[in-house]
């Protein structure tokens, strides 16, 4: 039994910020950021906006009824979570209308737990052949306003349809994972925007990466030869970048090296145009190579770092499976190109705009465009979702 992601759905938010205009508000070299980071433009998101909104939507646009029916798990993994106790996908099961003997647990570390929900999901599977677990990764990075941070933030969502019989791609049982107890970045209960040590942890990333390469490696008896792609985190994509370079044996054939540097540019297409998702960067990387190679065939292994600050890593790879291009979008682009472009006076109003509760708890907001769905209010200290017709 072969068991996969049988569909893949992406979101982001309707409002877009070029980096050349932040660029110009903090007098910066715009190539700073478009060649340092490797990074065009961020999605901003408005209050309305946010981890639930951004999932629904993901997952609303590939789920039919028979996947409502037969879904019985639903995993949001996210490191933006709106409470510290009810999980973001239960509101999200009722907002998509799964029918109601399923699971629905909240997964966290860092940029990390995208891949640990995956991991259960096939586990699940395993045991449960004809059961469908949902797996969305769902985050908004956010920083303080020309904090050193504030050129890699961005929103969006990324859910993941796992399943036996797979339509794009299957597992490999080559997992190999590796935690550090680090303080590269993390965001203490207090503090609504996370600390970080850059450099430090740019570091943990390259040598969590180049440690855990090795490992498996050594377990799998294997070189990059054998990957038609490698996917990485993106915090930005220039790191990923430095990334592939690290783990690139001079060994290797010029032509297997112009493979996997031609499908790593694929695999940064959206990321470019969007920013940083945290804990869905590697699997927008991965959708980005998907729906942009030219290059791919059923069959084609790939492999994926997955990182999270903290820190938790991971190596592992999937397969293409036969008909997997029907399964994909070749008009995404548009979505990206059709968002409002803000100022960036408008993006500090947006992106930072919070909830002023009454002495009752309730808020109301603005309206903003959103996707498919919106935070429409807050009552009674209870937030409450809308569809749109």
């Amino acid at each position: 039994m072969t068991i996969g992601i049988d569909k893949i759905g992406f979101a982001t938010s309707q409002y877009v910020l070029p980096m050349t205009d932040l660029a110009q508000a903090r007098n910066q070299d715009p190539e700073k950021f478009s060649q340092g980071l490797m990074l065009d433009a961020l999605s901003i998101t408005p209050v309305t906006d946010d981890i639930i909104t951004l999932a629904a939507s993901a997952a609303q646009s590939i789920l039919d009824d028979e996947d409502r029916q037969t879904i019985d798990m639903v995993i949001l993994a996210t490191e933006s979570s709106i409470d510290q106790s009810k999980a973001g996908s239960v509101y999200v099961h009722q907002l998509l209308g799964i029918q109601p003997f399923a699971r629905s647990i909240e997964m966290k570390e860092a940029c990390y737990s995208a891949t640990a929900g995956l991991d259960y999901a096939k586990l699940h599977i395993e045991k449960y052949p004809q059961s469908r677990v949902l797996v969305i990764a769902s985050d908004i990075a956010k920083y303080g306003i020309d904090s050193s941070g504030e050129s890699t933030q961005g929103s969006g969502a990324i859910a993941m349809l796992v399943s036996s019989n797979p339509r794009i791609l299957s597992f490999n049982d080559d997992n190999v994972a590796q935690t550090r107890d680090i303080m590269d970045f993390w965001r203490p209960n207090y503090s609504s925007t996370p600390f970080v040590d850059g450099m430090y942890s740019t570091k943990q990333y390259l040598d969590c990466l180049k440690t855990t390469w090795a490992e498996y490696q050594r377990r799998e008896e294997t070189d990059l030869s054998d990957f038609a792609a490698f996917c990485f985190h993106l915090p930005f994509p220039k790191l990923a970048l430095k990334g592939l370079n690290k783990i690139m044996d001079k060994s290797l054939d010029d032509s297997v090296k112009t493979r996997l540097k031609d499908n790593f540019d694929q695999s940064i297409t959206y990321s470019r145009q969007v920013g940083n998702i945290y804990t869905g960067s590697l699997y927008l990387g991965l959708l980005s190579l998907l729906e942009n190679s030219q290059t791919l065939k059923a069959g084609d292994k790939i492999g994926l770092f997955s990182y999270g600050s903290g820190a938790v890593c991971e190596i592992f790879s999937v397969n293409l499976v036969k008909g997997f291009e029907k399964m994909l979008r070749n008009d995404r682009k548009k979505d990206l190109e059709n968002r409002q472009v803000i100022s960036v006076d408008q993006y500090e109003q947006l992106f930072y705009e919070e909830a002023h509760l009454d002495q009752d708890g309730n808020a109301t907001f603005a309206d903003y465009k959103t996707g498919a769905f919106y935070l429409e209010a807050i009552q009674g200290h209870k937030r409450l979702y809308k569809g749109k017709d």
